[in-house]
C-alpha cells in the first residue's frame, strides 16, 4: 500500500472528517440548483442500467437523488474503505433501486469483469489516486460498449477564499484536491483514453457567516488535522480576521462540475 494510499485510508475509514468538509458547502452554499440533484440532471443513465459508483463514500448522493433518476437501476458501491462501503449499503438498500451492492475495491484495480457496467461514476476521488489515469484506464474497461464515465472535480480557483488561509500550515493558497486532479487534468486524461469529454460547471458559490466552521473544515483534513496548537491558534486568528475583512460574512466562490466521457462502441 502506498503512503498516498494509506492517508487515504485514514481520511476516509469512516465519514466523519468528509462530514465536516461536506456541511460547509451544504450549509452555506448559494445556487439555484443543489450540486446533488444538478449533477443527477447531468447523468445520462438509462432504466435498467447498471451503475458503478467508485469512491462510493457514504452513499450521500444516491439517498439526496434517488426520486429523479431513471427506474429499475442496479447500484454497486465501492470504495477502499470497508467502512464507507458498509455505511453506504445500509443507506441505499432500502432505496427503490432493483439491486444493491458493495465492494471494498481499490479504484487502480476495479476487481470487476471487463463490460460490467453501463455508468461509472466517480465523484471528486481520482484526486486520490496515485496515478488517475490508471483509474481512468480501469474505468474504460469496466464499461460496455456506449457506457458513459462521469468524473466530478474542482477548478484551481474553487474556494481559494477559504484556502488561502490554510498558508499558516505551509500549503498552498488553493484547492489540493484541484492541484492534483482539476479540470485541465480531468479533460486531458479522460480524452487520452476515451477520445471525448465534454463538462458542465455548477453555478454556486459560498456564503459563510461561522467561522467555526470553517475551522473544522480546514482542520479535517492534511495538514491540518495533524497541526500543532500554535498552528491551530494562527488558523482561528486567521479566519477571523477574514470574517472581519468581510464584516461578518466569508464570501467564497465555487468551480466544480462533472466530465462525461463515452466509451465508443
Amino acid at each position: 500500500m502506498t503512503s498516498k494510499t494509506s492517508e487515504v485510508g485514514k481520511q476516509y475509514s469512516d465519514s466523519q472528517k468528509l462530514a465536516a468538509r461536506a456541511r460547509i458547502k451544504s450549509k452555506y452554499k448559494i445556487a439555484e440548483v443543489g450540486w446533488y440533484p444538478w449533477v443527477a440532471r447531468q447523468l445520462p443513465l438509462q432504466a435498467r442500467d447498471r451503475a458503478l459508483d467508485i469512491g462510493c463514500g457514504p452513499g450521500w448522493f444516491w439517498e439526496a437523488v434517488v426520486s429523479v433518476l431513471p427506474e429499475r437501476l442496479d447500484l454497486t458501491l465501492a470504495d477502499l474503505s470497508p467502512g464507507m462501503v458498509q455505511e453506504a449499503i445500509e443507506r441505499c438498500q432500502t432505496l427503490p433501486f432493483t439491486s444493491v451492492q458493495g465492494r471494498q475495491a481499490d479504484a487502480s484495480a476495479l476487481p470487476f469483469e471487463e463490460g460490467s457496467f453501463d455508468a461509472v461514476i466517480a465523484m471528486h476521488m481520482l484526486y486520490h489516486l496515485p496515478a488517475p489515469a490508471k483509474g481512468i484506464a480501469e474505468t474504460y474497461r469496466m464499461l460496455k460498449p456506449g457506457g458513459f464515465l462521469a468524473v466530478t472535480t474542482s477548478g484551481a480557483r474553487n474556494m481559494r477564499k477559504m484556502y488561502e488561509l490554510t498558508t499558516v500550515f505551509g500549503s498552498s493558497p488553493s484547492d489540493p484536491a484541484a492541484a492534483t486532479f482539476g479540470f485541465d487534468t480531468a479533460d486531458r486524461l479522460m480524452r487520452s483514453q476515451f477520445g471525448n469529454v465534454t463538462m458542465s460547471q455548477h453555478p454556486a458559490r459560498l456564503r459563510i457567516t461561522e467561522p467555526e466552521d470553517v475551522f473544522l473544515a480546514l482542520t479535517s483534513y492534511p495538514p491540518g488535522d495533524g497541526a500543532k496548537e500554535p498552528q491551530l491558534a494562527a488558523l482561528r486568528k486567521a479566519i477571523g480576521s477574514a470574517f472581519q475583512l468581510g464584516n461578518g460574512v466569508l464570501e467564497v466562490d465555487k468551480e466544480d462540475g462533472p466530465f462525461l466521457s463515452r466509451k465508443v462502441a
